[in-house]
């Protein structure tokens, strides 16, 4: 895979987006049960968001856009957190890895449902593809907001 660069030379920035809007009744108890705003998250990198998503089926990227099969990351719906020590290449090359893997209710059930913090191979949830992607250690046991916590306490910061 080619080395990921802003056409300027700079390192390119990863960003971690977390749904905040009202979304549909999943995303409702997602918040009930984390007691968090944030629903669902996204990794953003070149204008291209990643993640685990249900309502695509699992793990797939979608261009940043208003249009009908892109996502609009309106601030009135998605909080924006700049990750200056994210590897953008990390993120692309855990991507090609599992572009296609289903969701993963199991992994879902078993980690943050039962908090038994199990990992099942070949699904993934949005949070724990995206804290995998980010090379963080046990990434099913964290939810979009426990992410953001992580994210931010290593050095992640949100944009205005």
């Amino acid at each position: 895979m080619a080395a990921v660069a802003h056409p300027c030379g700079r390192r390119v920035m990863v960003r971690l987006a977390l749904f905040v809007g009202t979304g549909r009744v999943g995303n409702a108890l997602i918040r009930w049960w984390t007691n968090d705003p944030a629903s669902h998250c996204e990794l953003v990198v070149n204008g291209w968001c990643y993640s685990s998503s249900l309502m695509d089926g699992g793990v797939r990227r979608k261009r940043v856009g208003p249009g009908a099969d892109e996502i609009s990351l309106t601030p009135d719906k998605w909080v924006l957190i700049e990750l200056p020590w994210a590897d953008a290449q990390q993120v692309l090359a855990y991507f090609e890895q599992t572009e296609g893997t289903p969701y993963g209710w199991a992994s879902l059930i078993l980690s943050q449902l039962f908090n038994l913090n199990r990992r099942v191979e070949g699904s993934e949830f949005c949070s724990e593809w995206s804290a995998a992607a980010l090379g963080l250690p046990a990434p099913s046991s964290l939810n979009p907001g426990t992410l953001r916590d992580w994210c931010t306490y290593l050095g992640g910061h949100a944009l205005a």
